[in-house]
């Protein structure tokens, strides 16, 4: 068995590895942000990641619903419609239209 000195020696230079490499991995993102800000690649995924992220969550709870509950199809097309006509309609506020969608599947499911 190895000595508790070797032992702590071992586990000091683990630790002081550790943090430097994680305050490195934390630090970095900073270090390159400034040349992002005027990057053409990050300006043009900054307009198209919102319609992304809204396709990528759209395809996933349709999927779901029609998978889950097949009657509820309509429901979720005519709140998908719903929320692409409030987003157009105020200003692209994502939180407003989706929220808006959401509403009004939740009302269309447990009324009709």
């Amino acid at each position: 068995m190895p000595s508790t000195s070797y032992l702590s020696t071992v586990l000091a230079i683990v630790f002081t590895i550790t943090i430097t490499i994680t305050l490195a991995l934390r630090a970095a993102p900073f270090a390159v942000l400034r040349t992002l800000r005027t990057s053409a690649i990050v300006q043009q995924l900054s307009a198209r990641m919102p319609v992304g992220i809204l396709a990528i969550l759209a395809v996933t709870a349709l999927h779901g619903t029609i998978a889950a509950e097949p009657h509820a199809t309509w429901y979720a097309l005519l709140a998908v419609a719903v929320t692409a006509g409030v987003h157009l309609a105020f200003g692209r506020r994502t939180i407003l239209s989706v929220g808006i969608g959401t509403a009004v599947y939740v009302v269309l499911v447990n009324v009709f």
